[in-house]
């Protein structure tokens, strides 16, 4: 009996972004269950939008066990799940993701940021809006072909909801969750994309700072893995994974639980 891995999908997206994933899922492993965040997709309307009601509505559709996938924010949205039910979440696969930013000043100028670009939000169309987050210098070199399933993705959105997704699910208004990451003892893999060098970084200290962590790196691909390296991600989803105090990881076997 195959498992469910829930699918939670970055800022802008909907549950269709997974869509070139989900293809390519081993379905002798895992059932993919994609869900649309708060402020998105089919939840565009629900209200409020937090990361606490987030976490609820993961909880309330998932089953009770389940690997839990997040890219981008919706990988933020997964700490807190993992962090608030780890005895449902049985692996966790981070991709392109961050535990928050720590340094004050970085997180207000985060916030800032995120709320001159809801304000933008709030007086463009859908079309304006999508146009100028794919502008953006992270997405500069991504194939054309991911470009417009990301566009497309976008247009199924609307700009006033987005905009309060960046306000209250921006990385800016996130507490950061470095301190926490030693709670989450089940297996995580961390997924950057090569030419995302913002996210290797990221990725490689998030695999450190969790117990049983790992990195992969994809070669070639930017930011938007799920799109552009759909194959890697879902790879990443079914990789198989050895216990943390293996003694191919550590030298030595695992201590008694105390």
């Amino acid at each position: 009996m195959p498992g469910t891995v829930v699918l939670l999908h970055g800022f802008g997206n909907t549950r269709r972004g997974w869509d070139l994933v989900t293809r390519r899922i081993d379905r002798e492993r895992y059932r993919p269950l994609a869900l649309d965040l708060r402020g998105h997709g089919a939840a565009t309307a629900q209200r409020p939008i937090s990361f606490a009601a987030c976490v609820a509505d993961v909880a309330a559709q998932a089953p009770e066990r389940f690997a839990l996938c997040g890219y981008s924010l919706g990988g933020r949205v997964a700490l807190h799940v993992a962090l608030a039910h780890p005895e449902r979440v049985t692996r966790l696969v981070l991709v392109a993701a961050t535990a928050g930013i720590e340094e004050p000043v970085q997180r207000a100028e985060r916030r800032a940021a995120d709320e001159a670009l809801a304000a933008f939000a709030e007086r463009s169309t859908i079309a304006a809006f999508a146009d100028r987050w794919l502008a953006q210098p992270m997405f500069a070199a991504d194939p054309p072909a991911a470009v417009a399933f990301a566009r497309a993705d976008l247009l199924r959105n609307d700009p006033a909801a987005l905009a309060a997704v960046l306000r209250r699910l921006g990385t800016g208004a996130m507490e950061p969750l470095w301190g926490r990451l030693g709670e989450l003892g089940m297996p995580v893999t961390v997924v950057a994309g090569e030419r995302d060098g913002k996210f290797v970084a990221l990725g490689e200290r998030l695999a450190a700072a969790l117990p049983d962590g790992e990195l992969v790196v994809v070669p070639g691909a930017g930011h938007g893995l799920p799109r552009e390296a759909p194959q890697a991600v879902a790879e990443a989803i079914a990789r198989p994974r050895a216990p943390a105090w293996s003694e191919r990881r550590s030298g030595r076997p695992r201590p008694p639980a105390r």
